[in-house]
């Protein structure tokens, strides 16, 4: 890094190449922190003539005082402010998490601490702990991710549905609105769901739905179809399968006179909104209409 890029970025003088540039740097998201923290801070409010005119006011009134300067005192009080000042910046600034998000129709990549990868599906989240992270590898998941972990302490993937925990391995988990999965794709993985505690080896998945726990196996891929932009479905209820349309391609789907707690299998594309609506419509049956942004499924006998 140049070593005068830090001075420009504070002063916004960096060009858009120094800008990339800087950003790419090892020490860019720790400076992005403390400014945005830094930033946070304001100092009290203060009427410097308003202060003088009350001043001069009070000591027109009263008569000449000798006044004891205690210089050391006012100096602790000074530096027990400071103190205060410092030590709540300490601990914002280390309570702060890395998160990473997705919007719909998104995809992105996220390297950890460890090197260990993370692909994150369409409309999800994950955050973690960038200062703890040499004590605890855990991360926060909302939504759905493809980890590649690499090997070390015990890795741990947190939702509000279940817990995962490796060693080092490759596992998808996705954790939505009442849809809890995890399947393994190489080493071994440990799943706790609500009172049940299951290990999975490589090409074995643990499922609940809304409570339900089933167990599926046969898996020979090495990743999750959705890393390939396809999202592949084995026995869902096709309610999950017009919520994962939405977010893939970012569009209002509404079902009308359609059951939506049918089973579904089956791969529809994320890349091609055509080929996916009649991927869903012909295996189930139904029949759809598709607007500027949104899609209409309805059954075949309705009108």
């Amino acid at each position: 890094m140049q070593e005068n890029y830090l001075a420009k970025w504070l002063n916004n003088e960096l060009s858009k190449e120094e800008l990339a540039a800087f950003k790419k740097s090892a020490e860019y998201a720790s400076y992005q922190r403390i400014r945005e923290a830094s930033d946070k801070m304001q100092a009290p409010g203060f009427d410097v003539d308003q202060a003088w005119n009350a001043l001069r006011e009070k000591t027109s009134q009263e008569a000449p005082k000798v006044i004891t300067l205690r210089p050391f005192k006012q100096f602790l009080r000074v530096a027990a402010v400071i103190a205060v000042l410092l030590a709540g910046s300490y601990f914002y600034m280390n309570s702060l998490n890395e998160s990473f998000s997705t919007e719909l129709a998104e995809r992105t990549e996220i390297v950890l601490p460890d090197s260990s990868e993370i692909i994150l599906n369409a409309g999800s989240k994950v955050s973690f702990s960038e200062k703890k992270w040499n004590e605890e590898r855990n991360v926060k998941l909302e939504g759905e991710a493809f980890f590649k972990v690499a090997k070390g302490k015990k890795f741990t993937v947190s939702t509000d549905n279940g817990t995962v925990t490796v060693l080092g391995t490759q596992f998808n988990v996705e954790n939505r609105n009442g849809f809890f999965e995890v399947t393994c794709y190489e080493g071994l993985v440990s799943v706790s769901y609500q009172n049940t505690k299951k290990k999975l080896s490589a090409g074995t998945s643990f499922v609940a739905i809304n409570g339900n726990i089933r167990n599926t196996d046969g898996i020979d891929k090495t990743h999750p179809s959705w890393v390939n932009n396809e999202s592949s479905f084995e026995s869902i209820p096709l309610k999950y399968v017009l919520a994962e349309l939405e977010r893939q391609f970012d569009i209002e789907v509404v079902a009308e006179n359609v059951d939506t707690d049918q089973l579904f299998t089956g791969t529809f594309s994320n890349t091609d909104i055509n080929l996916a609506l009649k991927s869903i419509s012909v295996p189930s049956q139904i029949s759809y209409k598709l607007g500027k942004d949104n899609v209409l499924f309805y059954a075949e006998n309705a009108p």
